[in-house]
């Protein structure tokens, strides 16, 4: 039986009917926040033989140096088993490793314990991972690390065909607001309306649609930070006003002058609300900036191997970030008065719900040939 809420709005999972569990890797050195670094870490892996490569792997039940599996769907990895690996590292992909943090990950099915080939075989320019997390959802168009959230892709299929939405919804939307939402239209609104039990309030008022709708997408541009670069009003720019230090430690924010210190280095100026913005209870920028700077790795781990001074693209990144953070926390939430609700109930009278089972699993889209394990052809 459906789950009706206390107004019977229809739940996220209804509407976006398809999700995959958050990936699992297993160990952590094949991420960081420098591609570099992941380079550096795979070619001491390769180099060392025997009882040493073994433990760089560091191995678990379901990957050891004997483990045989194919390819990551659209990236052309190794497929013998690691115990003989050799060349040069897999080219890193940019990946959503925490909430706001877009760090690296070597490509490589060997070392990912549950690597969803699912999402890498729909994941392209045109797709949107919606995230779920403990207090909001995220949208991303990169491939999200994020634990322990179900992943809602956007669409089913490469190329940005074949919605993954409940079948006959968009009809449904646009015979009752009398418009034609797309696909994105609904993510949008998603994303401005979602409560904290995932169910989401739906309208047949087209003004209340259109308002939401434009929260929605405004917050989708800042949370896939794949466009411009966005800035703050009334000409405002966060800047490096001292010299950022070659290793910073400690970060300290001065709420009165809005200015970020890395150590002696300051950052201004720096709204509050962005300093103050949190995911899972958690502040986003002590969070980026502990990413960067623990040294929580053992001494000859493959994780070890970590920049020895700041790179300057994360100075840019860090300012990004500030601004992205300040933005997204002036957005007032969707608060209004829902009239002519389209409820749960509607929906399923309408033949929307109850949604077909095929669309809670992944279409079939493999238009070529995936290498599966020491070079065989994979059979799906």
């Amino acid at each position: 039986m459906p789950t009706v809420t206390h107004d019977d709005a229809p739940l996220l999972a209804d509407l976006m009917p398809w999700s995959v569990a958050p990936l699992r890797l297993g160990r952590g050195w094949p991420t960081g926040p420098d591609a570099a670094c992941l380079k550096a870490r795979w070619d001491a892996f390769v180099k060392a033989e025997g009882p040493d490569r073994e433990v760089l792997l560091e191995p678990t039940r379901s990957r050891t140096l004997h483990s045989a599996v194919g390819q990551l769907p659209g990236h052309p990895g190794g497929t013998e088993k690691l115990v003989r690996a050799s060349g040069p590292c897999p080219e890193p992909v940019r990946v959503l490793h925490a909430p706001f943090d877009e760090q690296w990950l070597i490509p490589d099915h060997r070392l990912i314990d549950a690597a969803r080939p699912e999402l890498w075989r729909v994941a392209d320019e045109h797709q949107t991972f919606l995230v779920e997390t403990p207090d909001q959802l995220l949208a991303t168009s990169l491939l999200p690390l994020l634990r322990p959230g179900r992943i809602r892709p956007l669409f089913r299929r490469p190329g940005g065909t074949e919605p993954n939405l409940a079948p006959g919804l968009l009809e449904h939307l646009a015979t009752r607001l009398g418009l034609t939402p797309g696909p994105a239209d609904v993510l949008a609104w998603a994303l401005a309306t979602a409560r904290p039990d995932l169910t989401v309030p739906l309208t047949a008022d087209p003004e209340l649609w259109a308002r939401g709708v434009e929260l929605g997408h405004r917050t989708l541009w800042l949370m896939r930070r794949d466009g411009d670069r966005p800035k703050l009003p009334g000409g405002r720019r966060p800047y490096v006003r001292a010299p950022l230090p070659s290793r910073p430690l400690t970060l300290h924010y001065d709420r009165e002058d809005e200015a970020l210190h890395l150590d002696e280095g300051r950052i201004s100026p720096v709204p509050p609300q962005a300093w103050d913005f949190e995911v899972g209870g958690v502040r986003v920028l002590e969070q980026w900036f502990t990413a960067r700077t623990a040294d929580a790795a053992e001494p000859g781990t493959l994780a070890a191997i970590r920049p020895t001074t700041w790179p300057q693209t994360w100075t840019s990144e860090l300012l990004e970030l500030i601004t992205v953070l300040a933005l997204l926390a002036e957005l007032q939430p969707f608060q209004e008065e829902l009239t002519a609700r389209i409820t749960a109930s509607e929906l399923r009278k309408a033949g929307v719900f109850p949604v077909p089972e095929s669309a809670r699993r992944p279409a079939s889209v493999l238009d070529g040939h995936e290498e599966g394990p020491e070079g065989q052809l994979a059979l799906l």
